[in-house]
């Protein structure tokens, strides 16, 4: 796997460590293996909506954990311990334990949760302060900014 070098970016970037931290781990995520299990979509449902669904057959709710912390979301899925040994002919659904985790952009946060047909759907939404929104500012009146005060 090739590597990338981004110094050259940091020395005339400022307050982009986050975004560089964010690259370098999705880098080594891709080289791990561990984009298989489970498989996922994330879908954008309108400007600031979007919604993650993991395929999680054979898991009950209470099996599942989904955690938010420092932008980062993170799904668990833990498996009971089966009471009963079972004797397969074959087994293809894995009922294995899993991790994944997502880092959020910004302002996104966490609106809520739903299990349907073995799909887990969790819905983001993204949530500008007022403060960042942009805002008009009116051309009035001269606020005498550039003439000289007398003492």
């Amino acid at each position: 796997m090739a590597t990338i070098d981004l110094s050259p970016l940091y020395r005339s970037s400022i307050g982009f460590d986050r975004m560089a931290r964010l690259l370098d781990a999705a880098m080594r995520a891709d080289g791990n293996g561990a984009g298989g299990y489970p498989p996922y979509n994330i879908e954008v449902i309108d400007e600031n909506r979007y919604a993650i669904t993991l395929a999680v057959a054979g898991f009950e709710e209470d099996e599942l954990s989904i955690e938010v912390e420092n932008g980062v979301l993170k799904v668990q899925g833990k498996k009971a311990d089966e009471q009963e040994e079972r004797h397969y002919l074959h087994k293809g659904v894995a009922f294995r334990s899993f991790e994944r985790k997502f880092n959020l952009a910004d302002h996104v946060e966490v609106i809520g949760a739903e299990m349907k047909n073995g799909l887990l759907t969790i819905g983001l939404e993204k949530i500008v302060p007022e403060a960042m929104k942009p805002k008009q500012i009116k051309i009035g009146k001269s606020l005498n900014l550039l003439e000289k005060k007398s003492s």
